[in-house]
């Protein structure tokens, strides 16, 4: 690579992941801190309800499971679990499950945006960046959905998950290393640079109600709450069920 190549691949896969990381940490913190009442995913739940529920259910299920099957599946490092699993044999897993899991989360994602751009009424009620995040990820669904035709060619080598799994690993603990990179595929290292760019915008669209998902599982380690009845101060001979807190 030439050196202004070499600086631009350096800087996207060394510097750029820290200033996403960066914004959307301290955007989501801000966003919460002083505008809550734009913390949330507005609804319009009563405008075709059937394509919405499909859609919805078929995109949460499928970007959950794709979410953190790159959480642990990238990060978790390879001597952990190769007395268990091959690398190669990760790698098909990973190719089978998460094909399946792309395609279920590519067609709710269509059904979402499709209702979402086509319905002139839902259309109206929608902020651009609703459908400009949508369309973000809707690219970013089918980069990954062509990763998986080079990760099925050299399913018996797994040498390039292996090398992606490095450089995550590399960037999670500091020590970022965009050398790792060099030879890639450009798909890969597409859906890496939109992957990224996506975090970076989090904080400034609606994505940011997956923060709130996250927190609500802080409620099934809550204590219970105390309820008490309380008689209110009403006239003699006025029969008032007591009212619960």
């Amino acid at each position: 690579m030439n050196t202004v190549t070499t600086y631009l691949h350096n800087f996207a896969f060394n510097v750029y992941p820290y200033i996403c990381l960066a914004v959307f940490l301290m955007g989501s913190l801000a966003r919460f801190d002083r505008d809550q009442y734009t913390w949330k995913s507005d609804s319009s739940q009563l405008l075709r309800a059937g394509q919405l529920r499909w859609g919805s259910n078929l995109f949460h299920g499928g970007i959950l499971f794709l979410f953190f099957g790159h959480l642990f599946g990238q990060l978790t490092p390879h001597w952990l679990y190769e007395m268990f699993v091959s690398a190669e044999q990760k790698q098909l897993v990973a190719i089978v499950a998460g094909g399946i899991a792309g395609i279920v989360c590519f067609i709710g994602l269509t059904l979402l945006l499709h209702r979402r751009i086509f319905d002139p009424r839902i259309r109206l009620t929608s902020h651009r960046t609703d459908i400009a995040i949508l369309v973000i990820l809707w690219v970013q669904l089918v980069i990954g959905l062509v990763t998986l035709p080079y990760s099925w060619s050299h399913r018996e080598e797994a040498t390039t998950m292996i090398v992606l799994a490095n450089y995550l690993q590399g960037i999670a603990t500091f020590r970022p290393d965009a050398a790792l990179l060099t030879g890639i595929s450009w798909p890969y290292l597409a859906h890496m640079l939109l992957g990224m760019t996506i975090f970076l915008l989090f904080p400034f669209s609606r994505l940011v109600h997956v923060w709130s998902g996250f927190g609500s599982v802080a409620y099934l380690f809550r204590p219970y709450q105390v309820v008490r009845s309380r008689r209110l101060n009403l006239p003699a001979g006025h029969n008032t069920p007591p009212v619960r807190q």
